[in-house]
C-alpha cells in the first residue's frame, strides 16, 4: 500500500459557517500545527470569481493573501475552484474565466488546484486542466454526488479523464450516504480506465465518513480529506485529528498532535460552540433520502425552524427533490403565496365592529389562562387560536388560523381532531393537504406575499410575508374589527431573528391608514402597544 496524502480543508469547507471569514491568528496558528501533525497539504479556501457579497479571505485565496500568510517551508498549498464559477461567470468562457484567477505556477505558491464539479460540468473542464498543467499545477477533479451516478456513468468519467494530464480525480460523498459495497464499487468503476491517484472526500450525515475514509484506502485510493473537529457544510467530514492517529504508518511524515490540539482547543471548539456543527438525526434522515445536507444547516441556523418542521421539510424535500440546494425549496410558502388569489369567506360577517382576541403560542397564554378564560366568558370577544396549540379552553374559540405549508403537514393529526372552524388559505395549498382537511370545516380566506405591503380586501390580505401571526392581524384588520388583543405574544430576546421579523411586522402595520388599535394584554418583548389583562 502507498503512502497516503491527507489534505487538511477546513478552511475551504468550514467556510460555509463563518463566511470564510477566519481570524489571521487563527489560520497561522492553523499553519504551524498541521505539518507536526502528519499534514503536508493544506486547502486554504474557495478561489471564487462571484464577489458581490462580503466574504472572508478564504472565499479567495489570492495569491497576495497567501503571500501574507506564514507558511511552513515543507507544506503544500491548495486551492479549490468550482467549475460552475469557470462555466456561468462574465463571458462564459471557461479559459478566461481560469486565467481571472490563475497565474503562472512559478508567481504563486499554490501547488495543487482542485476543481469542483457535478458529472454534467466535466466536459468542460478539459479545456481547463489543460491550461492549468500548462500554467504549472498539479490539478485534481472532484466528481460531487458520485452515489447518483450509474456503473456507465462513472465509467464513462473515469475514460474521458483518463486522457486527459488530470493528476488525481477525486470523488465526493456528497450526501453522505454511501454504504460500504457501494463505495468499493464506485471505486471499482473507476479503476476500469483511471489508473493514477485516486482521493475521496466523505460527509459525515450518517456517522460513516471516518468508515468510508478507511474503506477507500483498503480499496486503492491515495488521497483523503480531513478538516479540524469534522468542521465542513452541513454535519462535516472526516476528522483531521483522528485521520493522523489511525494512518501514522501510512503518512510520509511522523505524527505529533500536541500542537494541532492546541488549535482546537484555542480557535476550533469556541466556533464548534458558536456554529454546532456535527451530524444528528435531520442530517443522518437527509443522508438516508439523498438530500443536500445545506438543507438542514440552513434550516438549524434559523429560529424560525422548530424541530417538527424540519422533519415536515424533509418529507417535503424527499418528494420535490432535494439533491442540490435551493433555499426556495425551504420555505415553499413564499413561493405558493405569489400573485393575488382571493379566498371565498367573508370575514366580515364575523367580526364587524366586535372586539378580535388572537391567542398565541408563547407561555403568558398558558400562565394568564384562567383570566383569559374569565375576559372570554364575560366580555365575548371573538377568539382566534394560531395553529393547533391548546393554551385555553377549546369551547372558548372560535376559529384557529394557519397557513404555513409545513406546519400543516407535520401537523395532520393534530389539526384532523380540530373542532373549531380552520381559517386557510385553502386555493393555495396542493391536494395531499386539502385532501386530509376534508373532514375540517374550512374558512378559505385568501392570501398573498408582497414585500413590505399590507392591504387587506374583503376575501383575502395581502401581508409582508407567511408568518401565522401575520394572518391572523390579516384576518381581523380584513373583518373591520373595533380592536385587536394579543394574548401569549411573548417575543423572542432581540437578537433573535424571530423578533426582529414579528416587530418588522407590526411596526409595518401601524404606518397602514386603515388599522385596527392593537393591544397585547399578556408580558410581550414585542414593540406594540400593551395594557394588562387585569386592568381590562
Amino acid at each position: 500500500m502507498k503512502n497516503i496524502e491527507i489534505i487538511d480543508c477546513t478552511l475551504r469547507d468550514g467556510g460555509y459557517y463563518n463566511n470564510w471569514d477566519f481570524s489571521l491568528n487563527l489560520i497561522n496558528d492553523y499553519l504551524k500545527a498541521l505539518p507536526a501533525a502528519g499534514v503536508d497539504c493544506i486547502e486554504l479556501g474557495f478561489r471564487s470569481l462571484y464577489k458581490s457579497s462580503f466574504k472572508g479571505a478564504c472565499a479567495y485565496t489570492k495569491d497576495n493573501f497567501i503571500d501574507s500568510l506564514l507558511i511552513p517551508k515543507k507544506i503544500k498549498i491548495a486551492v479549490m475552484v468550482n467549475a460552475s464559477d469557470l462555466i456561468n461567470y462574465g463571458s462564459k468562457n471557461t479559459i478566461v474565466n481560469t486565467k481571472l484567477l490563475f497565474q503562472n505556477k512559478k508567481k504563486s505558491k499554490v501547488h495543487l488546484v482542485r476543481i469542483a464539479a457535478h458529472h454534467y460540468e466535466i466536459e468542460k473542464m478539459i479545456k481547463v486542466i489543460i491550461l492549468l498543467k500548462k500554467l504549472g499545477y498539479k490539478v485534481a477533479l472532484n466528481v460531487m454526488q458520485i452515489a447518483d451516478r450509474s456503473e456507465s456513468e462513472i465509467k464513462s468519467i473515469s475514460k474521458l479523464l483518463s486522457k486527459t494530464p488530470l493528476d488525481i480525480l477525486y470523488f465526493a460523498d456528497s450526501m453522505g450516504s454511501l454504504e460500504l459495497d457501494k463505495l468499493s464499487q464506485i471505486i471499482s468503476f473507476i479503476k476500469t480506465y483511471w489508473k493514477k491517484d485516486l482521493g475521496i472526500h466523505t460527509h459525515d450525515n450518517m456517522s460513516r465518513a471516518a468508515i468510508n475514509t478507511n474503506v477507500a484506502i483498503n480499496n486503492g485510493v491515495q488521497w483523503i480529506d480531513g478538516t479540524i473537529t469534522g468542521m465542513g457544510r452541513g454535519p462535516g467530514n472526516a476528522k483531521t485529528e483522528y485521520l493522523v492517529i489511525e494512518y501514522e504508518k501510512l503518512l510520509a511524515r511522523k505524527v505529533n498532535i500536541l500542537p494541532l490540539l492546541k488549535v482546537i482547543d484555542e480557535h476550533f471548539k469556541p466556533l464548534m460552540n458558536k456554529y454546532n456543527w456535527g451530524t444528528n438525526p435531520f442530517y443522518f434522515l437527509a443522508g438516508m433520502h439523498g438530500i443536500h445536507p445545506t438543507f438542514i444547516q440552513t434550516m438549524l441556523g434559523n429560529n424560525r425552524f422548530s424541530n417538527s418542521d424540519v422533519l415536515s421539510s424533509i418529507e417535503h424535500l424527499k418528494k420535490s427533490g432535494g439533491k442540490k440546494f435551493n433555499k426556495d425549496l425551504l420555505n415553499p410558502n413564499d413561493k405558493i403565496y405569489n400573485g393575488k388569489c382571493p379566498g371565498k369567506w367573508l370575514p366580515r360577517k364575523k367580526m364587524l365592529n366586535k372586539e378580535v382576541l388572537i391567542i398565541g403560542t408563547g407561555p403568558s397564554a398558558i400562565e394568564y389562562k384562567n383570566i383569559l378564560e374569565n375576559y372570554i366568558i364575560k366580555k365575548k370577544p371573538f377568539v382566534i387560536a394560531l395553529n393547533t396549540q391548546k393554551s385555553i379552553s377549546e369551547k372558548l374559540i372560535n376559529v384557529r388560523a394557519t397557513c404555513n405549508a409545513l406546519t400543516l403537514i407535520s401537523d395532520r393529526n393534530k389539526f384532523k381532531k380540530i373542532k373549531q372552524p380552520l381559517i386557510v388559505p385553502l386555493s393555495r395549498m396542493s391536494g395531499e393537504i386539502k385532501s386530509y382537511l376534508k373532514s375540517n370545516k374550512i374558512f378559505d380566506f385568501g392570501l398573498e406575499v408582497k414585500n413590505k405591503k399590507f392591504q387587506f380586501m374583503n376575501r383575502y390580505a395581502v401581508l409582508p410575508n407567511s408568518l401565522v401571526a401575520s394572518y391572523a392581524l390579516g384576518i381581523a384588520t380584513s373583518g373591520k374589527a373595533k380592536r385587536i388583543l394579543l394574548a401569549g405574544f411573548d417575543g423572542y430576546p432581540s437578537d433573535d431573528p424571530r423578533r426582529v421579523e414579528m416587530d418588522e411586522v407590526l411596526a409595518l402595520y401601524q404606518k397602514f391608514k386603515n388599522k385596527t388599535k392593537i393591544l397585547s394584554i399578556t408580558p410581550t418583548r414585542y414593540k406594540v402597544a400593551s395594557v394588562s389583562i387585569y386592568a381590562l
